[in-house]
């Protein structure tokens, strides 16, 4: 289990139950945010599951607000096409070549990049493109983040931030400056 706490300021936590083997990944986790600023409450749990050479699968999320609940389903099928299920809509793309999935407001997706590049302990530079699920809006739109690496720190830049993350032997965020850090 890995825990985040959101940073100063901010009343947000997430949990994840990892199930790790090799490069595989299955995580359960849940991001639950106070309002703060322009940010309503809400409550997002999660299901991730990666394939064996750690790019996403399938992922489920449930949000939870104060209008409403929403479910999105991200699969993704052996064309590497991803089919998208959300707002009773259902969408069959390759969205710009993403190779991943992110979720804004949480440094647990940044592990699949970071590990599947071996970029923990490493250096270089890699570009992902992925498919950028933003919270709580639960919008979602092509992106790319790119990693880079460093002897101290690995940078990513992202739709919404620019930061030096600090990671475990394993690739996990333990912090990442402007949004969290493990507890």
């Amino acid at each position: 289990m890995l825990t985040w706490r959101g940073d100063e300021g901010v009343n947000r936590l997430e949990q994840v139950r990892l199930n790790v083997n090799g490069a595989r990944v299955k995580a359960y986790g849940r991001i639950i945010a106070a309002a703060h600023g322009d940010q309503e409450a809400f409550s997002c749990s999660y299901e991730l599951v990666t394939n064996d050479a750690g790019v996403t699968k399938r992922l489920s999320i449930h949000l939870v607000r104060a209008d409403g609940e929403s479910q999105i389903g991200i699969t993704r099928d052996e064309e590497n096409k991803w089919l998208v299920r959300a707002g009773g809509e259902m969408i069959r793309s390759d969205f710009d070549g993403a190779e991943d999935v992110d979720v804004a407001l949480s440094p647990m997706f940044n592990a699949l990049p970071i590990r599947r590049h071996r970029l923990a302990g490493g250096t270089g530079s890699v570009e992902v493109p992925v498919l950028y699920v933003y919270l709580p809006s639960s919008r979602i739109e092509p992106a790319t983040l790119t990693y880079t690496a460093g002897p101290d720190s690995i940078t990513v830049d992202s739709p919404v931030a620019n930061s030096a993350l600090t990671v475990d032997e394993n690739g996990f965020v333990i912090d990442y400056p402007g949004l969290a850090t493990r507890v």
